[in-house]
C-alpha cells in the first residue's frame, strides 16, 4: 500500500500507532506472482445494478510488486461497492483487506438501505477487532489494517463511509469532485497550513495514514451523502492509482469507454510501485 512512481514511498504505508515496516519485513511467505502484462489479466469484473448503475472493477499487483494487497466489493445486487488497502508487511497487508472484502460480500441479499449501511458499520467493526486480536497474536508491535473506502447507492442517493487514504470520487457535468478526504499525516499538515498540496505529493511521510481498520481500539469512518443524478459516474480507488495518475486526467478517462481498464493500465505504464485498484460506477441517463 501507499507507494508511488516518482515519489518518495518506497515503504509499505504506516500507521501512526506503531514503527514502519519496510518491503521486505519478516512476515508470512507468499509464491512469487509475476505482475500481470495488462490489468485485464487482473481480476476484473462488470455488472449491472439496480437504478441503471453499471460498474466495473479492476485490480493490479502494479508495475514493482509481486504481491496484491488491494481487495475491492462489487455487489451492484446491493447497491454496494468498496475498495481496501492493506497495511502491516508481508502476510498482513492482503489478510487484513481480504478480511473486508469477506465481510462485505457476505451481506445478505434483500435488504433496504438503511440496512446495508447498518451491515457496513457492523461488520468492519468486527473486522476492526478481528484484525486487532490476529495482530496480538502474532507478536507484540504487529499492525495488521486496511484502509477502505465503501460506496452505497440507492434510490437516488449514496452514502460513501471511509478510513484511511483510499479515495471515492464523484464525476458530474465534466467536473471531478473529491468525496472523501484522506486520513493521513501530510493532509493533515496540508490542512494545518504548514505545507501546500504540492508538497505534500513528495512528503518524505507521504506513507503514513492516522486511520484505518485495525489501527484503533474504535474504528472511526467518515460519512458523507448526496443526491445520484443521471450521468452521474462514481470511482473508488486505492491510493496506488493517485500516486501516478493526476486528477485532471483522471477526471476525463472517467468520461469515457473502458474507464476502470484504462485508469489501471495508465498508473501500471507510470511504473506505479504500488498495487492499483479501481472500481468506476455509472448512472445512464
Amino acid at each position: 500500500m501507499s507507494g508511488s512512481g516518482d515519489r518518495p514511498r518506497d515503504a509499505d504505508a504506516t500507521l501512526n500507532v506503531g514503527p514502519p515496516r519496510p518491503d521486505g519485513a519478516a512476515g508470512v511467505p507468499a509464491a512469487p506472482q509475476p505482475p500481470a502484462a495488462s490489468p485485464r489479466a487482473a481480476a476484473r469484473g462488470v455488472a449491472a445494478g439496480a437504478g441503471g448503475l453499471v460498474s466495473a472493477a479492476v485490480t493490479h499487483p502494479g508495475a514493482v510488486r509481486t504481491r496484491n494487497e488491494d481487495s475491492y466489493v462489487d455487489r451492484p445486487d446491493l447497491g454496494l461497492w468498496a475498495v481496501a488497502d492493506g497495511a502491516g508487511g508481508h502476510g498482513a497487508g492482503d489478510y487484513a483487506s481480504n478480511a473486508i472484502r469477506e465481510a462485505l460480500e457476505s451481506i445478505p441479499a434483500g435488504l433496504s438501505a438503511a440496512e446495508v449501511l447498518a451491515q457496513v458499520r457492523l461488520r468492519l467493526a468486527a473486522v476492526n477487532t478481528a484484525l486487532r486480536e490476529e495482530a496480538e497474536r502474532r507478536g507484540p508491535g504487529r499492525v495488521i489494517a486496511s484502509t477502505v473506502v465503501a460506496l452505497l447507492v440507492r434510490g437516488g442517493h449514496f452514502a460513501c463511509l471511509w478510513a484511511g487514504d483510499s479515495r471515492a470520487y464523484l464525476l458530474r457535468d465534466g467536473a471531478l469532485q473529491r468525496l472523501s478526504r484522506d486520513h493521513s499525516l501530510v493532509q493533515e499538515l496540508v490542512d494545518q497550513g504548514a505545507i501546500s498540496e504540492a508538497e505534500a505529493e513528495a512528503h518524505p511521510q507521504g506513507n503514513v495514514i492516522t486511520r484505518a481498520v485495525g489501527a484503533a481500539a474504535t474504528l472511526e469512518l467518515d460519512k458523507v451523502t448526496g443526491r445520484v443524478v443521471p450521468g452521474d459516474r462514481f470511482l473508488l480507488c486505492s491510493d496506488g492509482l493517485i500516486r501516478v495518475v493526476e486528477e485532471p486526467e483522471i477526471a476525463g478517462t472517467l468520461a469515457g469507454e473502458d474507464a476502470a481498464g484504462r485508469l489501471v493500465r495508465l498508473a501500471v505504464e507510470r511504473g506505479a510501485r504500488d498495487n492499483v485498484t479501481v472500481v468506476t460506477l455509472v448512472r445512464g441517463g
